[in-house]
């Protein structure tokens, strides 16, 4: 394959793994607590590929792809059960291999009265355990996460931090895991706000012009390819003129 071909597919194939970042970074613009992924390039040089004036082939490569924890906007939903964390940290959840770290507190009460995530994740305190209500009467929640019940304390929202957010894993739309050596903190500085939600920092507008040019990208480098594919048909074309009027 010719150069210009070679550096049409490899330019291709990032802005695949492009337009699957910034569609699914649209797909969860109204996920609460959700954070935007990035691309991270970098330009990859094949050991063995070097062309006749001695430079090698410099490909655009995806390296690795980072995620945005920016806040997003917090928004007022009235619900006493909704939690928003204004600053940095986490709510920490039990979830079904171990604990999970999010920023979505729309959080509800199961049949038995335990504090948990819309997909049924025990919210945690700050000792590691479930969130148990003793009654049906109205919870309220302080800046710090103290959970009150009529007056009595029955626990506080662990939030947690972590000094390096790039150990974060996805785990789901608005989850994250670490791993068993990663060592959160509790989260200074941060306050809980109840009856808010925290949105997603997707900026739906700024992504669906990043979709459009990333799809008018993918459309040159195909045509690139087209273009060089023809070319060199129509060169072994006149070579074989040539060749057969000799």
């Amino acid at each position: 394959m010719d150069t210009v071909s070679v550096i049409a597919a490899s330019g291709l194939q990032s802005r695949m793994q492009a337009l699957d970042l910034v569609a699914n970074n649209l797909a969860n613009a109204t996920t609460g607590g959700f954070k935007l992924d990035q691309e991270f390039y970098s330009l990859f040089t094949a050991a063995d590929d070097e062309s006749e004036d001695g430079f090698a082939t410099r490909l655009p490569l995806i390296e690795k792809q980072w995620t945005d924890f920016s806040q997003g906007v917090l928004a007022p939903t009235g619900s006493p059960l909704d939690f928003a964390i204004s600053g940095k940290g986490f709510f920490a959840v039990k979830g079904r291999s171990g604990t999970l770290y999010t920023r979505n507190g729309s959080f509800q009460l199961s049949t038995t009265g335990q504090l948990t995530t819309a997909e049924g994740y025990e919210v945690l305190d700050t000792k590691g355990q479930p969130i148990q209500t003793n009654s049906a009467a109205s919870v309220e929640v302080g800046s710090d996460g103290t959970v009150t019940q009529s007056g009595t304390n029955i626990g506080q929202i662990q939030v947690a931090a972590f000094a390096d957010p790039s150990i974060l894993q996805k785990a789901g739309n608005s989850y994250f895991s670490v791993g068993k050596d990663a060592n959160p903190t509790p989260a200074t500085g941060a306050t809980v706000q109840q009856g808010r939600i925290e949105n997603s920092n997707v900026a739906p507008a700024e992504f669906a012009v990043r979709l459009v040019d990333l799809m008018r990208q993918f459309e040159m480098l195909q045509k690139a390819i087209t273009i060089s594919t023809d070319m060199n048909k129509q060169a072994l074309t006149e070579v074989a003129r040539v060749s057969g009027s000799a």
